[in-house]
């Protein structure tokens, strides 16, 4: 599962010209699922996506977390996360899960989210969405569960 994590100030998300979701300050986050992604990668990403310090907490510009500032989230399908470009000029989508199940995961993530969050908008999996946002910072991290579970080399 991939994640593309972006600090807003605020966010939103449009289909054919209305507004379908929005956030004020926190996480617009971009989701793909991939081929092998189960529900342990759900849970693993929300938890380090929810626990991440990105946010000024006075002394730093790093130490407070989503739930230290009140932060809302906007989440966005994205299956071009899992683009393949080693070959030619058109991205390959092989490594993105198949769309049923990629749904099912991406409702099971938001769900999640609402577990910690108290405003959790969403776009429509798998609509033409036009995303708008004020990045803030600009703060962008990307994440792969993948690499989440590898050990950190010194």
């Amino acid at each position: 599962m991939r994640a593309v994590v972006q600090r807003v100030s605020e966010a939103s998300v449009s289909i054919e010209g209305a507004v379908v979701g929005s956030c004020a300050a926190g996480y617009l986050v971009l989701l793909g699922v991939g081929e092998s992604d189960t529900e342990a990668e759900v849970e693993q990403l929300w938890n380090k996506i929810f626990k991440l310090r990105i946010f000024p907490d006075g002394e730093k510009h790093t130490g407070a977390s989503l739930a230290d500032v009140g932060g809302e989230v906007l989440v966005i399908s994205q299956f071009t996360l899992y683009a393949d470009c080693r070959k030619g000029n058109r991205p390959s989508f092989t490594g993105a899960g198949d769309p049923a199940e990629s749904e099912r995961l991406y409702e099971l993530f938001v769900e999640r989210a609402r577990q910690d969050v108290p405003r959790v908008a969403t776009g429509e999996f798998g609509a033409d969405m036009q995303v708008a946002l004020v990045n803030d910072g600009p703060f962008t991290i990307c994440l792969d569960t993948d690499d989440l579970k590898k050990p950190r080399k010194r």
